[in-house]
């Protein structure tokens, strides 16, 4: 599993103090709120969060030793990554990028269906789309379908619902 975990990316500025204006990748952009330390660019630069808030479904965060307009700037488009060891996660609750590549079996007959490529989340539940050796499937992501999840294992055992791979 990596260590940094990307969770958003710097759009613009906010004022002239320095803000910056970060474009969540979370459920929830508080979430974002929620830390002392962000990680920034290709080298993962860490910067300690003087502030944090939410404007318009975007997180405005100031970073210490981030003054200026003009400094906030040069971090325009920058990727803004979390450290794992920072978060807790509640149970049954994962990381997208944590799921994605892992083996989807039938969790009664051991059926391989394919690999997780992708995850669309609808506000009703998540859909994990599967990529089977003939076409691709799309699975809702609910208790009764999710059997349980492996992260360590590297597979996700399903009890399809009816017809769900009937093929065409």
């Amino acid at each position: 599993m990596k260590e940094f975990i990307e969770t958003g990316k710097i759009v613009n500025i906010h004022g002239l103090q320095g803000e910056v204006k970060i474009m969540p990748w979370s459920d929830d952009p508080e979430f974002l709120c929620e830390f002392d330390m962000l990680y920034c660019g290709k080298n993962k630069t860490p910067y300690e969060v003087e502030s944090a808030r939410i404007h318009k479904n975007m997180v405005l965060v100031r970073f210490k030793g981030i003054d200026t307009a003009e400094k906030a700037n040069t971090m325009r488009n920058s990727v803004v990554y979390i450290n794992r060891s920072d978060i807790e996660l509640e149970e049954g609750t994962y990381f997208i990028q944590d799921l994605i590549g892992l083996t989807v079996k039938d969790a009664d007959t051991g059926k391989e269906y394919g690999i997780v490529s992708d995850i669309f989340q609808t506000g009703a539940n998540d859909v994990y789309e599967i990529k089977g050796t003939e076409k691709n499937y799309l699975v809702p992501a609910i208790p009764d379908v999710i059997i349980s999840t492996d992260i360590s294992g590297g597979e996700i055992l399903i009890r399809p619902l009816e017809g769900l791979f009937d093929e065409d």
